[in-house]
């Protein structure tokens, strides 16, 4: 057993790995500045002692290792401490793969959208199937009671993200994971703290496709573009594409009569139909990747299918919040603009005729420094009314700011000011999302709690 402390142990990775962690029989403190629900009540379950702040107090000698996250930089207290007093340390991605995923065999599955749900698909489906997966995702399916653990099983889905690991390892954290199986969802500018230009992460997904062996196996979004051009850059893999066309080796269409089925085709010949509750084409992309991964493992594409049939959403991915007052309300993790209008336009479809109203928070830098918001102006354009956090700090150009408020979007300030408004523009028959990749105040909560009946 280790001793081991984590540096930014709230974020939805490293907490993972803290878990993961704790299973294994070490013994696991950490700090963080941002403890928010859910990972602070998950790690507060787990007995994981958290030290609120990034200062020396918690880093004791007897510790056996430093586990660093990558909010941490140098010129903090504590990565300062660290390098000085040479005490080991590991970015989470190296420890994780290391201690666990090389003796694994690991479905990842990486893109700029739908990792979470992807994930939680596959791991529901090995769990469904009986085959008790470990995994690590970036929130909480319905159907477990942990973002991550560690089993028996050789199988173990993660998510797999392409922001770099450490200060210290500028690599994406998915060249760490030994993948065998990968599924590549979509491809788009992001994270632009760290990343220059749409070919800078093409180039971390070819890093990526580089590990994957010859007996593995790609799963890959035939219609998205910049896959295309990131498998020519080279692949040593078998690929199977998914679409939604009959261009790819398995397609998805939608029932017209009924949003809530869709069925999954070989070519012109129909293989099996899924009528579930989770809303949006785009999650019938990511089932269909999740099932074609799942067959590597030996499940069939019918056997998957039941499975998905009975999948729940996972915490923050559309979830349902309630309905008081005939108003709806769902909690998001959108922060993309892609992901803002797909998440919108599947509200739609899932609550035709009603009113859709969404409220955003800019959390992600790269949307905070402006890099997406002429990209936010249209994807906020089939929202019915659109609310936007809109604090000082955030730095977008005046024209951009100016295209919004010209398709009546409101820029309010605080989550106060947003409550008010949503209070004194409801109407019945509302279906009101809050959007948000951080805690955001907690304001769904909120405003549930200020329409229900007193």
């Amino acid at each position: 057993m280790s001793k081991i402390h984590i540096l930014g142990i709230c974020g939805t990775f490293m907490g993972g790995i803290a878990a993961i962690g704790r299973q294994m029989g070490h013994q696991i403190t950490g700090s963080d500045q941002n403890i928010y629900p859910p990972m602070s009540t998950q790690l507060e379950q787990l007995g994981i002692k958290i030290h609120h702040g990034y200062d020396t107090e918690p880093l004791s000698d007897d510790l056996d290792m430093v586990i660093v996250g990558n909010v941490m930089t140098r010129g903090m207290k504590a990565t300062e401490y660290v390098l000085e007093h040479t005490m080991p340390y590991w970015s989470g991605p190296q420890w994780l793969g290391e201690q666990v995923l090389r003796h694994k065999t690991v479905y990842a599955v990486a893109g700029t959208h739908g990792k979470t749900t992807t994930s939680s698909m596959l791991a529901w489906i090995f769990e469904d199937q009986g085959i008790n997966p470990g995994f690590l995702i970036g929130g909480v399916c319905q159907h477990f009671n942990q973002s991550a653990r560690i089993t028996d099983s050789n199988i173990f889905v993660i998510e797999a993200d392409e922001y770099d690991s450490a200060f210290f390892d500028k690599r994406s954290k998915f060249v760490h994971y030994h993948s065998n199986v990968v599924i590549l969802n979509n491809l788009e500018f992001d994270h632009a703290d760290i990343f220059d230009n749409l070919a800078d992460i093409k180039k971390q997904f070819h890093h990526l496709i580089r590990t994957i062996p010859q007996n593995g196996l790609l799963v890959v979004n035939h219609d998205d573009k910049h896959l295309k051009s990131v498998l020519a850059m080279g692949s040593w893999t078998p690929v199977v594409t998914f679409g939604t066309n009959q261009a790819a080796d398995y397609w998805i269409s939608t029932n017209p009569k009924n949003p809530q089925q869709f069925h999954i085709n070989k070519g012109s010949q129909r293989i099996v139909s899924i009528t579930w509750n989770i809303p949006g084409q785009h999650n019938q992309l990511n089932a269909l990747a999740a099932i074609l991964a799942a067959q590597k493992a030996g499940i069939s594409i019918e056997q998957s299918a039941d499975s998905l049939s009975q999948f729940k959403s996972v915490k923050r991915r559309m979830e349902y919040i309630g309905t008081a007052q005939n108003i709806t309300v769902y909690d998001d993790f959108a922060h993309h603009p892609t992901a803002i209008e797909t998440t919108i336009a599947g509200a739609k479809a899932t609550h035709p005729n009603q009113r859709i109203v969404v409220v955003i928070e800019p959390r992600s830098n790269s949307m905070r420094a402006g890099v997406h918001a002429q990209g936010l102006v249209n994807a906020v354009s089939e929202a019915n009314v659109c609310m936007i956090m809109h604090d000082p700090t955030i730095k977008w150009d005046a024209d951009v700011v100016n295209q919004l408020k010209a398709k009546q979007v409101k820029l309010l300030p605080s989550t106060s000011q947003i409550l008010q408004a949503l209070n004194h523009n409801q109407k019945s028959g509302d279906v009101v999302v809050f959007m948000s990749n951080g805690g955001f105040d907690n304001v769904a909560q909120k405003y549930y709690q200020m329409i229900c009946p007193s």
